[in-house]
């Protein structure tokens, strides 16, 4: 998933506003008479239930939230986190990556805080945080939770904000991490990404303008705001995928939900605070594996040259036949990529 895109999209920009308003009221109220069907006050009715609301879901209690993980491999094996994209989408699209648990790697899968199937939080429980750093400290959590041995290598695996993500937290922790697959940040720097943005999406979702037009509340009627706001996300994701998209998805991917809350108080932090993930870089010395990919309008290899120049050494490689979701669309271009790295590095 795009960085703070899924909720954006250059897919709509040549649809007239008024077009574009019949078009989802249209969708709204198709869905309404689905809904008379069923009751609208249960969980899960709107959008999947998360780890609080569903027992059965594997779940962590890390860092003071409840987070959704799953594992897979031998867990004496070296350690791969696997990091979504975002901020407030799941790891659903990346799930192929359960197969390098075969290549002899212990493979942590995890929705974000407020992410997902992670449980929800309110905006009051990230005000006045640094938003940025709570992801960095969640991510610490969770590798000290299953890092079992000091000889027990670490690796990273983020796409597009968990690229972004992977590379705050070498920042943070350039002597602990052994490797690093980056596939597409956006940006390394608020700066860097505020540009790349710009010419990948056209449109903010979350407006008060395109709120006010678009929502129904009737259909809605006894559901939490918290939940609705997650739904009205989900349902506008399906435009970055639309035909002719900018980052060059062919159709759109599966995922669970998109925490609409915790992607809205992480643009507004980083709006404010900025971000620069490349100050201390210059520590890392490993090699990191950095993929971009070939149908994806807006990104190519000057920008994946400028995105990872501030590594010491970083190895630039194309995903042929993929746009920006290259992990769920071109597995069979990225596997042998990750894996020919991962052996290297283990």
């Amino acid at each position: 998933m795009l960085f703070f895109s899924r909720l954006h999209s250059s897919a709509i920009t040549n649809v007239s506003p008024g077009k574009l308003v019949k078009v989802i009221c249209c969708a709204l109220l198709c869905l309404s008479v689905v809904s008379c069907e069923e009751d609208m006050t249960k969980k899960g009715a709107l959008v999947p239930k998360t780890v609080d609301e569903d027992k059965k879901l594997p779940s962590l209690n890390i860092n003071g939230t409840q987070l959704h993980v799953e594992t897979y491999g031998n867990r004496n094996d070296p350690l791969l986190i696997v990091i979504h994209g975002g901020p407030g989408a799941d790891y659903r699209s990346m799930l192929k990556v359960q197969e390098l648990a075969k290549q002899g790697f212990y493979v942590v899968f995890y929705d974000q805080r407020g992410s997902g199937l992670s449980k929800r939080e309110s905006r009051g429980h990230y005000e006045g945080t640094d938003v940025v750093q709570l992801f960095i400290d969640d991510l610490d959590a969770l590798i000290n939770h299953f890092h079992i041995s000091s000889r027990q290598k670490i690796f990273l695996l983020g796409h597009s904000w968990g690229a972004m993500l992977a590379t705050a937290y070498i920042n943070q922790n350039p002597y602990k991490i052994s490797g690093a697959i980056l596939a597409e940040p956006g940006g390394l720097t608020w700066k860097q990404t505020e540009d790349y943005l710009e010419r990948s999406n056209k449109i903010k979702f979350f407006s008060e303008a395109l709120n006010d037009a678009t929502f129904v509340e009737q259909i809605f009627a006894g559901r939490s705001e918290h939940e609705i706001l997650d739904y009205k996300a989900s349902f506008f994701s399906t435009y970055e995928n639309a035909p002719g998209n900018t980052i060059g998805n062919p159709s759109n991917y599966p995922f669970w939900r998109n925490g609409a809350v915790v992607f809205s108080e992480t643009i507004d932090y980083a709006d404010e605070r900025g971000f620069d993930f490349t100050t201390n870089l210059d520590k890392f010395t490993p090699p990191i594996l950095f993929l971009y990919s070939e149908k994806n309008k807006a990104y190519g290899l000057g920008w994946a040259d400028k995105v990872a120049a501030p590594y010491p050494n970083s190895e630039i490689a194309l995903i042929k036949g993929a746009g920006h979701e290259m992990i769920y669309f071109a597995w069979d271009n990225f596997y042998p990529l990750a894996v020919s790295y991962l052996n290297q590095m283990k």
